[in-house]
This record gives structure tokens, C-alpha cells and sequence, in this order.
């Protein structure tokens, strides 16, 4: 192999194996932040909920309050419930999102839980509409924004496919001014007359496979290097 081949081979693969470092690095990073992630989940839905007024408070400050485990007491407006599309254990149906309006006049749109979709009118599950002033253990999680292959929310037919925090207010209030909180609240599990909405679906396993991707990528950065040594240990014998 000329000199110049073997410079310029050189060159690209030191290149190569600088990118595919690097992207190892950046995995090993990705870990340790998902880690403390995870850490900082598992601290929150296990700690003594606050009070929806403190909540507010810190989300209005800026602060990010997804998982924080919030208690509201107030009166569910049953008549404004709302149908989120989802999938649970493999069955269709919808997440029952209600506002909860406490004494106080805040207002805080609860995502109650699942129920499969024949049971998606309030009719089929009377039991369950709740009435009377009720007390709600949930977790915050914030509004959400339209993914790429998410179908856009049919408002007029109350079928949500991603839920936006805006949209779903102003269609239960009109666009009237409403102190409207800026999450969501996921309850938990608990027991309700006739069991739907089914509370408990918040999903707490976030998925961490940063540590076998940075093995991969230094891994292919491992057989870079042998590859190269192969081949110009095999063309400066030929040569």
C-alpha cells in the first residue's frame, strides 16, 4: 500500500474510532443521568404526598413536579369527563380524565384511571361516578406534546390520542378564565364503587439500556482497531 493510502486510511479510521468513543462516553453519561432519574422517581411516588396548593406553587415557580405524589380533596364535575386512547395489559380502552374542583376554587384535571371501552360511557359504570367531596392521591405528570405518528385529538368526538393540557380545558370550560392547575394528576389505586376507572396506571418503569449501548459502541470501536491492525499488518507484508 502507497504511503499516502495508508496515512489517509489512518486518518479516517482514527476518525471512526474517535466517533464511536465518544458515542460510548455519551452513553455512560446518558446512564448516570437516567440512573438518578430513576432514583429521584422511586423517592417521589414513596414520599408523603404534598398538597395540590404546594404542587402548583412549585410548578408555577418552574420547578419540574412529574411523580410528585399530590393529595387534592374537591368535587369531580362528572358531566366534563374526557377519553384519552389507550392500551392496558392489551386491552383497548380509555383513561377517564375529570376535574376535580376543590373548595378553594382550584381547579385539576385527574386522569382517574382505565377502563376498557365498552365501559367508556358513564352509563355502563354508574357506580363509579363519583358525587360526593372525595380525597385523591395521584402523581403529577405534565401536558404532553403530539408525537409524530400520534393521530391528532378528535375534540368534537372526546377522543384524545395525546393529551393536551389546553386544549382538553378549553374544551370543558370554554375559553373563560379558569385557575386551572398546569399537570395533570394520575390516581393511584384505590378501591372504587363497581372498580372502573381502574387508578394505578401510571407507568414507573423507564426503560435504561444505556449500558449495553455504550458496551455496543465500544465494542464496534474494539474491532475497528483489530480490523485496521489486520489489514495494514497484512499490506505492509504484501508490500
Amino acid at each position: 500500500m502507497p504511503a499516502r493510502g495508508l496515512i489517509l486510511l489512518t486518518v479516517l479510521s482514527t476518525a471512526a474510532l474517535a466517533v464511536l468513543i465518544g458515542l460510548g462516553l455519551w452513553q455512560l453519561q446518558r446512564l448516570q443521568w437516567k440512573e438518578g432519574l430513576i432514583a429521584e422517581i422511586e423517592a417521589r411516588v414513596k414520599a408523603e404526598p404534598v398538597s395540590l396548593k404546594e404542587a402548583v406553587a412549585r410548578a408555577n415557580a418552574g420547578e419540574d413536579v412529574s411523580y410528585l405524589r399530590v393529595r387534592a380533596e374537591g368535587k369531580f364535575d362528572n358531566t366534563k369527563e374526557r377519553y384519552f386512547f389507550t392500551v392496558s395489559d392489551g386491552t383497548p380502552g380509555w383513561h377517564v380524565i375529570t376535574p376535580l374542583e376543590t373548595p378553594d376554587g382550584e381547579t385539576v384535571l385527574v386522569d382517574r384511571g382505565f377502563v376498557p371501552d365498552a365501559l367508556r360511557e358513564p352509563a355502563a359504570r354508574p357506580q363509579g361516578e363519583l358525587g360526593d367531596a372525595v380525597t385523591v392521591t395521584a402523581l403529577a405528570r405534565p401536558p404532553e406534546t403530539q408525537g409524530l405518528f400520534v393521530p391528532d385529538n378528535e375534540v368534537e368526538r372526546n377522543r384524545w390520542f395525546w393529551r393536551d393540557l389546553n386544549a382538553m380545558t378549553r374544551s370543558m370550560f370554554g375559553d373563560g378564565a379558569k385557575n386551572v392547575a398546569p399537570f395533570f394528576l394520575e390516581g393511584e389505586k384505590s378501591e372504587i364503587p363497581g372498580g372502573w376507572p381502574r387508578g394505578g396506571e401510571t407507568r414507573l418503569d423507564l426503560p435504561n439500556n444505556h449500558l449495553q449501548y455504550a458496551i455496543t459502541w465500544f465494542l464496534l470501536a474494539l474491532c475497528l482497531v483489530v480490523i485496521y491492525v489486520i489489514y495494514v499488518r497484512a499490506r505492509l507484508k504484501a508490500a
